[in-house]
């Protein structure tokens, strides 16, 4: 009787980074590269970001068991676009995803996505849904790609065959690049007066054109870059400094705008997220649409 031995998976563990063609860039920050085979299952937080997400997935679906909208259904995803939130997603990895991530600045939306970012604010759908069949057409070719050079060539020709003029208000374009300077710590009077604009007009248009209030948008903002200094030193983190050296008033007020944010504090989420940060799923250079490339990065 001849019995067969099941061979334990190979683990294959790729985070690989590239930038978007020359005319993509300053609408788009980066794409993301993703393939895990053999990890331990596991679920990961999607944390809210001053990009949009665009994810075509490679050789399984996606599965969201939690949208930042409470009242999306958990599904999967072969394509998804998702705008700006304030609350995480919750993604099952149940071993193995693969896809690209790109990295959508809401500035970018009306070129690539023709509408505004306030459109999909706290959302996410089916990309194919909003942006037609072509979304599903470059999710095949990118499976067809021989490698992540080949796979960020099929996003960049999908995405300049959709590039449009768009017509931006100028004041929401320096409002939202000031904010990103700042890192989050422009007050919104100092923007409106940047911007010469009242308050409340400022307002009404920001959320419009963004999906987030200037005031939910700097908080965002400044999450995101003391998350990814979080990041950079995982093994041993000062919280208290992180908290000094991006406004927070003290280490509680970081803790509680972190739980608010992501669903758990930051020594909880450090300690759900580190192998992903060693894999270099979370990269931790710059601030966002500044990010140092890599030896992996297409150039």
């Amino acid at each position: 009787m001849t019995t067969s031995v099941e061979r334990p998976t190979a683990v294959v563990d790729e985070a690989v980074r590239g930038r978007p063609a020359p005319p993509l860039r300053g609408l788009v920050g980066w794409y993301s590269g993703y393939r895990q085979r053999g990890v331990e299952p596991c679920r990961h937080r999607g944390l809210p970001s001053p990009y949009l997400t665009l994810i075509l997935t490679l050789d399984e679906p996606l599965t969201v068991a939690a949208h930042p909208g409470p009242h999306d259904a958990p599904g999967d995803y072969v394509t998804l676009l998702g705008g700006l939130h304030t609350t995480p997603a919750v993604i099952d990895v149940p071993g193995r995803q693969s896809g690209v991530q790109v990295a959508l600045g809401p500035l970018g939306a009306r070129a690539l996505l023709g509408l505004p970012a306030g459109g999909l604010a706290g959302i996410d759908v089916h990309a194919d849904d909003v942006l037609g069949a072509d979304a599903r057409d470059a999710q095949e070719k990118l499976r067809e790609a021989a490698d992540w050079p080949g796979r960020f060539r099929v996003v960049d020709t999908w995405l300049l065959g959709r590039l449009r003029e768009a017509d931006l208000p100028p004041e929401v374009c320096e409002a939202w690049r000031l904010l990103l300077a700042s890192g989050g710590l422009l007050r919104v009077s100092a923007l409106a007066e940047e911007v010469g604009w009242s308050e409340r007009h400022l307002r009404n248009r920001f959320l419009a054109e963004i999906g987030l209030t200037p005031k939910a948008a700097a908080r965002v903002v400044r999450f995101d870059v003391a998350r990814r200094r979080l990041a950079s030193r995982p093994t041993a983190p000062d919280l208290a400094g992180l908290a000094a050296d991006h406004g927070y008033a003290d280490q509680s007020h970081l803790d509680r705008e972190f739980t608010a944010l992501a669903g758990c504090s930051p020594s909880a989420w450090l300690a759900e997220e580190f192998r992903n940060i060693q894999a270099g799923h979370h990269p931790t250079g710059g601030g966002w649409g500044q990010q140092p490339e890599s030896s992996e990065e297409r150039q």
